[in-house]
């Protein structure tokens, strides 16, 4: 074999890792009981996947299968057959193939390099706190056990999967080829919920039987808890293959500013219909968190791109007439939730200790942040829901910076709103010096990234796999996309190549 532009030592890397898991799997289906006749089959699948199309081992397909994965295959919702001691879901399988292989890369490919992404502090700071947190509060450690070993390993990939997409996305076509991948999965999601919202049908609650090694879980809302979750002023709040309305209303909203980039771009019909797509999709959530996200994100883009968003204005009508006859009553039904009979405010104070954020937070601040207002109680020892052996010990606060107020303190919280106000700065500051279309796209990244972080205060956003997950990979791009000198179009595509 010889290398073309220098991916050779990679590939191979990728290839033996990709191996090793695979027996890995078979070995433990073997010994642990696991159904081996369909381990089996499907690891001398991807065996023969990545022997025969090189063209797999790409880090640009590897990353964009990984993005398929979290948008079509409902995370908590489908597993594969495997006796673990947790659920190895597809997401978590092809993110640990993709962490060893480029761990592995590290070290014997000089051509592949850790790059610095720019939030190195506040995350070393954010990190240290939470390190600080476990260690001044043991007995929480010991409580939250399981749920606590799995919070960290969640965390963990979310930080690798940044520096991961920040290393190798080195060209600018292959950052937008990731985003095409990952606004045109959110528009057929979109579509999805759309005639979730109409006919009551989840089609992802239905993939076991087209992929049959998908094991099928708990399907949301199934067991009759959080009617809220459910529907709202009347109309169903679609879900699709998220894990809650909320989340998915968040994560198609934070794909809007980046499908309008596409389509500013690339000047196809495609990514306006996706754009027009991601829009309703929001709204077909009736999602007070969505709507407030997309607000943010607008009024982002607004604030950077000032002269090309002022031609779009007259889109305004027909956008609400599309969404009036897509999704019939939502509109109404979220003016309804922002201004309920007797004030948003008023209803919230209401509600009881777990089940509003105001109701909670006066609570959760007198007996979890007094005492330990430095570092908190401990990083992700808070248990809302309880697990096997280990009982819930605080209420649901459906608010994110809250939960990290608590658990990491005033050091913890302060490291993490300057990790996303240096991920938005950067990005803001390319967008304001560059008036190309790249110019536009660190527009578009700002925006997804404010959006997303505001929307934290609405909901516990790392509750939700799903749209964390994405919001990571845009914060991974949006570094590889903003760093100077890193985005060239003229380095070359990388592959495996016989040897004549």
């Amino acid at each position: 074999m010889r290398a073309i532009a220098g991916e050779g030592q990679r590939g191979a890397a990728i290839a033996a890792g990709v191996v090793a898991v695979c027996f890995i799997a078979i070995a433990t289906s073997a010994v642990l009981g696991s159904v081996a006749s369909k381990v089996v089959p499907a690891a001398v699948v991807v065996i023969a996947l990545t022997f025969v199309n090189r063209s797999f081992l790409r880090w640009r397909s590897l990353l964009a299968a990984l993005i398929v994965v979290i948008f079509f295959i409902p995370i908590g919702r489908y597993s594969l057959p495997a006796s673990l001691p947790i659920q190895l879901e597809p997401y978590r399988l092809l993110a640990a193939l993709i962490i060893v292989g480029w761990l592995t890369s590290l070290l014997i490919d000089p051509r592949v390099r850790l790059r610095a992404t720019g939030y190195e502090a506040p995350l070393g700071l954010f990190l240290f706190a939470c390190i600080a947190s476990l260690v001044l509060n043991p007995e929480r450690i010991t409580a939250a056990g399981s749920v606590l070993d799995k919070s960290l390993m969640f965390f963990a990939s979310f930080l690798f999967v940044v520096y991961v997409v920040g290393s190798v996305a080195r060209r600018s076509a292959d950052i937008d080829r990731l985003l095409k991948v990952a606004v045109a999965c959110g528009a057929v999601v979109a579509i999805s919920a759309v005639v979730e919202s109409r006919t009551h049908y989840n089609v992802f609650n239905h993939l076991s039987k087209v992929i049959p090694i998908l094991r099928l879980g708990q399907i949301p809302f199934a067991n009759g808890h959080d009617p809220t979750g459910m529907s709202r002023g009347g109309d169903v709040r679609a879900y699709a293959s998220a894990e809650h309305p909320i989340a998915l209303g968040a994560v198609l909203a934070m794909l809007v500013p980046l499908a309008f980039y596409l389509a500013r771009r690339y000047k196809q019909r495609l990514w306006w219909a996706a754009t027009a797509c991601l829009m309703v999709g929001v709204f077909a959530t009736v999602s007070r968190t969505g709507f407030v996200m997309l607000i943010v994100a607008m009024l982002v883009l607004v604030a950077l791109r000032p002269r090309q968003m002022k031609r779009f204005w007259p889109a305004l009508l027909p956008a609400i007439v599309l969404i009036h006859f897509a999704v019939p009553g939502t509109l109404g039904s979220v003016v309804q939730a922002f201004f309920p009979k007797g004030g948003l405010i008023a209803q919230e104070k209401k509600n009881a200790v777990g089940s509003g954020r105001l109701a909670t937070l006066g609570p959760a601040l007198r007996t979890e942040f007094d005492p330990n207002p430095i570092f908190g109680e401990g990083f992700d020892t808070r248990v809302t829901v309880p697990a096997p052996g280990v009982p819930a010990n605080a209420p649901i606060l459906d608010d994110q910076w809250a939960n990290v107020l608590l658990e990491t303190g005033v050091v913890g919280t302060f490291a993490l709103g300057w990790f996303f106000v240096r991920a938005f700065r950067m990005a803001a500051r390319r967008a304001r010096e560059d008036d190309s279309d790249e110019g536009i796209r660190a527009a578009a990244f700002a925006a997804s990234i404010a959006a997303f972080a505001f929307g934290m205060l609405t909901y516990d956003a790392f509750s939700f796999t799903q749209v964390t997950f994405a919001a990571f990979i845009l914060m991974g791009l949006s570094a590889a996309a903003v760093r100077p000198g890193t985005v060239r179009a003229d380095v070359p595509a990388v592959a495996y190549v016989p040897a004549s």
